[in-house]
């Protein structure tokens, strides 16, 4: 059994969003389901999904006056990272590593999309912003200056970054 299924408490009212994070959902599945051999593939397939899933989130917030300093892209950067040191290992023929990463995605998403998703959800939401067009309809509700820190309404340019919190020992 998957560690992680696709549910209503992960749907965040923004289709595009929510569509991609079902797709990772299920990629993340084939890779939990994945034998020896089919293993690196499946994982590869999921760090590309992922790379793309992070980019246009990153791309959002760029375009909405989050700053690139932000927590949320911070951690995208960081789970990147410790995907493709998991892709490395894996290729070394330690795939039980590749199987930890999976299974501790599993227990990292829903925090990281009921959380910070969710909060670029709503920002997006509130400045009418089309991910498919990439337009701002309500450019009056943009805040005044870049969005840093995790981006709620109290971070600002002053805010001190903090490291993103993983729940995993990679």
């Amino acid at each position: 059994m998957p560690s992680l299924q696709w549910s209503d408490a992960l749907a965040l009212d923004l289709p595009l969003m929510d569509d991609t994070h079902r797709e990772f959902v299920e990629l993340l599945a084939r890779v939990e389901a994945s034998d020896d051999a089919t293993l690196l593939d499946a994982w590869q397939t999921l760090i590309a999904h992922t790379d793309d899933h992070f980019g246009r989130e990153d791309e959002w917030m760029k375009n909405t006056r989050f700053a690139s300093s932000n927590c949320h892209s911070m951690q995208h950067e960081v789970v990147l990272k410790v995907m493709r040191e998991g892709l490395t290992r894996g290729q070394t023929g330690d795939l039980a590593t590749v199987r930890q990463m999976a299974s501790e995605l599993g227990i990292w998403f829903p925090q990281h999309a009921q959380s910070m998703d969710a909060a670029l959800a709503l920002h997006l939401r509130r400045v009418g912003y089309d991910p498919l067009t990439g337009i701002v309809s309500a450019p009056q509700a943009l805040p005044a200056d870049m969005i840093h820190g995790c981006g709620d309404s109290c971070s600002t340019d002053d805010t001190p970054r903090k490291e993103p919190a993983l729940v995993s020992t990679w």
